[in-house]
């Protein structure tokens, strides 16, 4: 059986005719989502917090409101009522709510209404997913072009560290012992670090190297492509 994942949806109603008709159908679908069956007793903030897709079946009298009341305005719910007079105020009080009169093909109905809700979370999910991952590539983008042009002004505050420690090292008489340490200290730090950044150089001309050659073939498929050339 497959599933619908990330999308859970939320079944509420007092009728166990209702719930168990609704799952039978919707098991012998090619997609069956993750679902949850409760009684308006036990709906709670907590539940309607952790579910994408609510519907709402006949549950005991003086319930609806209160349920559809506490929904999160980002959730999506559909409500199956047999009490055709209810559906116009229920339409007007709730406008983003999708009431579906508990007739003859209902069933199918209500599967293919939440089947495309479900759908369209999960889009939403992932284009939210893809623009988080483009923005932090865009950041990491942005640091790696400031470290290639700040690569050379770093190269030089090294060298000069590295000369300098070499200049103090090279007259032993007028150091310490313990400032010795330190400036080898200092001395083999500014060497990795001017290693580091030699291997960056050459990570960067790399790179450079290969979208030059990106672009060439780019460039010769389009003018291969373009007609009378």
């Amino acid at each position: 059986m497959s599933v619908l994942n990330p999308s859970n949806l939320l079944i509420v109603s007092d009728d166990n005719e209702f719930a168990r008709t609704l799952v039978a159908a919707w098991q012998a679908e090619r997609l069956v989502p993750e679902i949850t069956l409760l009684s308006s007793d036990v709906w709670t903030s907590a539940t309607r917090a952790s579910s994408q897709v609510v519907i709402v079946g006949p549950v005991r009298p003086g319930k609806i409101l209160g349920i559809l009341g506490s929904m999160e305005p980002s959730c999506a719910a559909v409500c199956v009522t047999g009490d055709l007079p209810s559906i116009p105020r229920l339409r007007a009080d709730y406008p983003s709510l999708l009431v579906i009169p508990q007739q003859d093909g209902w069933v199918h109905t209500l599967i293919l209404v939440a089947s495309e809700a479900l759908r369209r979370i999960e889009a939403s999910t992932r284009a939210l997913r893809a623009e988080r991952l483009a923005a932090c590539g865009e950041r990491q983008a942005m640091l790696g072009r400031y470290m290639i042009e700040m690569r050379h002004s770093v190269n030089n505050a090294l060298t000069s560290v590295i000369g300098n420690a070499d200049l103090l090292l090279s007259e032993p008489g007028q150091l310490s012992s313990q400032s010795r340490d330190q400036i080898r200290t200092i001395h083999a730090m500014a060497l990795r670090l001017n290693e580091i950044m030699q291997r960056f150089s050459s990570l960067a001309m790399e790179m450079q190297a290969i979208e030059k050659e990106s672009q060439a073939e780019t460039d010769f498929a389009s003018h291969t492509l373009t007609p009378g050339s």
